[in-house]
């Protein structure tokens, strides 16, 4: 720190007049130092109090968007149990539907099946019974309308053989046939027709006929009651298959959807957990930052506090008689003073070229040896040396080689007037040349001119320099008198600066040590610009 004090009373030396010290301008730049330090600690408070802002607004959104969050998970863990159970429901529900279905069906072919059954057997039975009524109805005629004879023989014996015939209508039958022993022949017109018992078989065969005609119509009239209850069973198991696939169909689509609306709500729960616990960490990250920010500015306020305490301390002890009076005393005399009008160090001034290269290099030479400099020899030898002669030969020999071409070009003018019409162009690109070599040259002759003229001020330089060095070095003589004098009294002014660099020099010792916490990164948006070094002072 002592070193930084005097670096800064060096700086401020060269630039002040006789009515400002040294320390005077160290003072200055000490309050300029408290009045910046108190600048900044005001434009941190506002730059953390808009952090401070974001820190509550952000934490204030996480908070409600994890609140928002679970509330959702919530319900969408309810939601999934429901879907759950309505799958389940509806996957029993179809399996039974299913179940009922296939037996419907089973029972409708079964039905069906009987029902083939049945009508092969009502239509045998009913033909049975046609057949009777018809053998039986043309036996009574025959009967009826003839005697004992063949054809009554035939018409019986075709009843006999009807299988509903009953055994005692049968037997009857053959005893009414074994009567007329010649029941083959032929019978006379004029003998009358023998008739034994031929009412009793009438009546008989009448009975039956009249039985099997009422077994027919008992028949038929069972076998349309059975048509009309298989074809009501049939419809009614018909209908219950329909409805119940129906049902089925129309479950199976409510189990899809309640499937899908399941695999969409464990999808959505999965996306809101992770966004939850993301922003979960993230407020947990942001608290923690937000926290660590806070007892980091509030330290930093702190140190910015004794700072400025400090540096005042520093100003009033630099203040004080034993300082700032002992340096009015003694620092102005240690001013250098402004350069007097044409005494520059450096300056260049114009002057007219000598123009005598030789004289210029003889001059160098001459000084070289007075001053014993190296430099200037070397810079001798070079102007002696005439760095532009390679300069002119060549300007000279291409005047030379652009003379000869001009001359062989009059030699040749005979041939050159024969073939002027093909050489127009070769003798514009040569002259276009010519112009160009000889802009060229005089260039180059204002090169050297010039450098002749930039030799000349160096050398008045050199002289410059000289007078320079040897009135630098009777101000240094008449410096160091004032210096030993100044030596003497500034004891007591060394120790009060000492006193003002230990008060400075703990203050940022303390303040070295000063840590901050860098802020981490989210995906977030970010916070507002916050201070994220450690704050060592001014």
């Amino acid at each position: 720190m002592q070193k930084a004090l005097f670096f800064l009373v060096c700086l401020a030396a060269p630039a002040l007049g006789t009515s400002v010290t040294p320390v005077q301008k160290v003072i200055e730049l000490l309050e300029n130092l408290v009045k910046k330090a108190k600048k900044e600690k005001h434009e941190e408070q506002m730059q953390f109090a808009a952090y401070e802002g974001w820190c509550t607004g952000t934490k204030d959104e996480k908070s409600k968007a994890i609140e928002a969050a679970n509330m959702a998970i919530e319900q969408l863990e309810a939601d999934i149990k429901s879907y759950d159970a309505d799958v389940a429901r509806l996957t029993e529900e179809i399996a039974k539907l299913e179940e009922n279905a296939a037996k419907w069906q089973a029972e409708m072919d079964e039905a069906i099946k009987v029902r083939g059954i049945e009508k092969a057997d009502y239509m045998t039975t009913h033909t049975d019974y046609q057949e009777s009524v018809d053998a039986l109805n043309m036996a009574i005629n025959v009967l009826k309308q003839q005697g004992y004879s063949l054809l009554q023989k035939k018409a019986l014996t075709k009843v006999q053989k009807l299988k509903n015939i009953p055994d005692a209508s049968k037997k009857a039958i053959d005893a009414f046939l074994e009567q007329d022993p010649d029941i083959t022949g032929v019978v006379d017109a004029n003998t009358p027709v023998y008739e034994p018992k031929s009412g009793e078989i009438i009546a008989m065969l009448e009975k039956l006929k009249d039985k099997f005609g009422d077994e027919k119509a008992t028949l038929e009239r069972e076998e349309v009651a059975a048509t009309a209850a298989h074809d009501q069973l049939v419809q009614s198991l018909t209908s219950q298959i329909k409805a119940a696939t129906e049902s089925r169909d129309s479950k199976t689509t409510a189990q899809a959807k309640a499937k899908s609306d399941s695999a969409q709500a464990n999808t959505d729960l999965t996306d809101t957990t992770a966004t939850r616990d993301e922003d979960d960490k993230y407020l947990t990250d942001v608290t923690a930052t937000c926290d660590a920010k806070k007892a980091d500015f509030d330290n930093r306020q702190k140190l910015r506090g004794e700072e400025i305490e400090a540096v005042e301390k520093a100003i009033e002890i630099m203040s004080s008689d034993a300082v700032k009076g002992k340096a009015e005393k003694h620092l102005p005399a240690m001013l250098q003073a402004k350069a007097e009008k044409g005494t520059a160090l450096i300056q260049v001034r114009t002057i007219k070229p000598l123009g005598n290269q030789l004289y210029v290099a003889a001059f160098l030479n001459d000084q070289a040896t007075k001053l014993g400099s190296r430099i200037l020899a070397a810079l001798a030898m070079k102007v002696e040396k005439d760095p532009f002669a390679k300069v002119r030969t060549l300007i000279e020999e291409l005047i030379n080689r652009l003379m000869e071409e001009a001359n062989a070009e009059a030699e040749h003018k005979g041939w050159c007037d024969k073939e002027m019409g093909t050489n127009a162009h070769t003798r514009k690109e040569k002259s276009e040349a010519v112009e160009t070599l000889t802009a060229q040259i005089d260039e180059l002759k204002a090169d050297m001119a010039k450098l002749t003229e930039e030799v000349a001020e160096l050398v008045f330089t050199v002289a410059e320099l000289d007078a320079a060095v040897a009135k630098a070095t009777v101000l240094r003589r008449e410096e160091k008198a004032h210096n030993t004098e100044a030596v003497a009294d500034s004891k007591e002014a060394q120790t009060a600066v000492k006193e003002a660099l230990k008060v400075l020099k703990d203050f940022y010792a303390k303040a070295a040590e000063a840590t901050s916490l860098a802020q981490k990164k989210t995906k977030q948006d970010p916070p507002p610009e916050i201070f994220d070094e450690p704050y060592k002072g001014a």
